[in-house]
């Protein structure tokens, strides 16, 4: 017998025909109403079942090679992150005042959003020691709280056939595991801004009333955790418009209420954050560059707002060609609106929060292409889209219960985005670029005798790796912080000998460079440098030069 269709997800308002409808079924045979009951609840162990599967497909992407040094393509980023978690342990636990270990002695706090990774790694090193690789842990618990939030949320909106699609999509992404697997707070954000909007969701539709309070608090953690996720609150916003518009102005005005109080934390937050940024050395506020206001518009303009660079992260990094189409096909084919008017509300928040995205990419395009991550915020939207494409692919527009042909279609459709795009761009992300930089920092932190500070060339020039693994505090080189280019060789060997002489007067003990330390104009330091390398062997003590790396003792003067 042909199962009946599902019911909503969602506790929706019951038209006369459905309690009518409701009524003639309390009136069938005890016996047939008991069947259907077992039928329903064997369905939704099914769903469960499903759910726990994706969740577990999710684990073994994001847990594979957990234990990586944090030296892949977002070493960069990972490591100042991670500095900030050593210093909450050995320094101050005050979570107001990040503070990192590449600009000297300190302190050198930074304007850094609120630190919700790295403190929680803080106390795992607490309790459990060092390890490099709990920051990951931590990121990819994140990462599960994102695909079973957007997995419930899909769920009320289209149904839990497309939140399966929807959450396994997100969970096979090459993007979402890279980043869901990195030491970097974009997990955290992305995690609870999408269980605050499905708390939301869930009190909008009927739910309890103490669902508000813990959707504000998820919501404005997430959006603490990084800006982007204040973008998640036009799904809220654009709910409580249609409270106004339905004249349910008590419930609106509680959500106006929550809303403002929620902006008001986050607005206070980062104020701090950019007065901490603007008041102590390096004097650093991380994201504060690329927007359309620093650029100008003609810039933007010019740059196309920057939409090829977009299509190389989307094809060679992010997505790969299967996860494109995918998205394009969901896109361009969604399911059709429900007729219910609540959920035909609903229906339409994936579009809500996908425009969303896309003004926040407008208006800080430089900023998010330079750093990818920023892109996390698209994610959800993104997945829901390909779920969709998925689905369609593989039912071709059929409502039928799912056939064996329909099974073989969706395992095909996942072997090709498993093959030519999950595991090859995922493989190349995690390529251990920055190993030099973390054999330098191990050699330094052999060398180093307590209380010295270390200065620092790794092979991508401003990336503090060599300074973390040396377990110690210092400097990269050229010395970087401010509005100064600190990813670039200055022009000549003068200039630099006598940055160098002014952090030996600042303390510096041992200095060392990674043979292929090459800066943003590809220029190698040893070759560029050359001057500097003669000026060291003439005032400091020479104490590795290997293959890949050089390492002085510089003398007090």
């Amino acid at each position: 017998m042909t199962k009946p269709p599902r019911k909503p997800s969602t506790p929706l308002r019951l038209a006369p025909d459905e309690l009518e409808l409701n009524r003639s079924e309390s009136r069938r045979d005890p016996q047939e109403t008991i069947d259907r009951e077992t039928a329903a609840r064997s369905y939704l162990n099914l769903d469960t079942a499903i759910l726990l599967g994706i969740l577990l497909i999710a684990v073994v992407f994001r847990f594979h090679k957990i234990t990586l040094p944090l030296v892949d393509g977002f070493s960069w980023r990972e490591i100042s992150t991670a500095m900030m978690a050593d210093n909450f342990r050995e320094r101050s636990w005050n979570i107001f005042f990040p503070e990192v270990s590449w600009t000297g002695p300190g302190p050198s706090y930074q304007g850094r959003e609120f630190q919700i990774v790295s403190y929680i790694t803080a106390l795992l090193y607490q309790l459990f020691g060092w390890h490099d690789w709990f920051g990951r842990v931590v990121a990819a618990l994140f990462g599960l709280v994102t695909v079973f939030s957007l997995h419930r949320l899909t769920a009320l909106c289209w149904g839990e056939r497309h939140a399966h699609a929807a959450a396994l999509a997100y969970a096979l992404m090459p993007a979402t595991i890279m980043i869901d697997s990195s030491f970097l707070p974009d997990p955290a954000m992305l995690a609870l801004v999408t269980l605050g909007v499905w708390l939301f969701v869930k009190f909008w539709a009927g739910g309890s009333n103490w669902l508000l309070p813990l959707a504000t608090a998820s919501f404005s953690l997430g959006a603490l955790s990084k800006p982007p996720g204040i973008a998640a609150g036009a799904v809220i916003f654009y709910l409580m418009v249609c409270w106004i518009v339905e004249k349910k102005r008590k419930q609106a005005a509680w959500v106006f209420v929550a809303g403002l109080l929620s902006l008001a934390i986050i607005g206070a937050y980062f104020s701090w954050a950019i007065y901490l940024g603007r008041s102590y050395p390096p004097f650093h506020i991380a994201g504060s560059g690329g927007y359309i206001w620093d650029h100008g518009f003609w810039t933007y303009v010019k740059n196309r707002f920057y939409f090829k660079s977009v299509w190389n992260t989307s094809v060679y990094w992010f997505y790969g060609y299967p996860f494109m189409a995918l998205f394009a096909i969901g896109l361009w084919m969604p399911p059709s609106p429900p007729e219910d008017p609540q959920q035909r509300t609903l229906w339409v928040t994936p579009y809500v929060w996908l425009a969303a995205a896309v003004i926040l990419f407008l208006a800080a395009a430089g900023e998010i292409t330079s750093n990818v991550w920023n892109f996390h915020i698209f994610h959800v939207p993104v997945a829901i889209f390909c779920g969709r494409g998925a689905l369609l692919l593989a039912t071709l527009a059929s409502r039928i219960i799912p056939t064996t042909a329909v099974v073989l279609r969706l395992i095909c459709i996942v072997a090709v985005a498993l093959a030519w795009s999950t595991l090859p761009l995922v493989r190349m992300m995690k390529k251990p670029i920055a190993m030099n930089g973390k054999l330098l920092g191990d050699e330094l932190a052999r060398l180093a005798q307590p209380g010295d500070l270390v200065v620092a060339v790794a092979p991508d020039v401003g990336d503090p790796v060599a300074v973390y693994y040396s377990r110690a505090r210092g400097w990269v080189f050229p010395p970087g912080g401010g509005d100064g280019e600190w990813a670039k060789f200055v022009a000549d060997d003068a200039t630099a000998i006598a940055q160098l002489e002014e952090l030996r007067a600042q303390g510096a003990d041992l200095f060392g460079v990674a043979k292929n330390a090459t800066d943003d104009d590809d220029r190698l330091f040893v070759q560029h440098h050359h001057g500097v390398i003669d000026y060291l062997d003439r005032t400091a003590t020479k104490l590795v030069d290997t293959d890949n790396l050089l390492v002085y003792r510089m003398t007090r003067r």
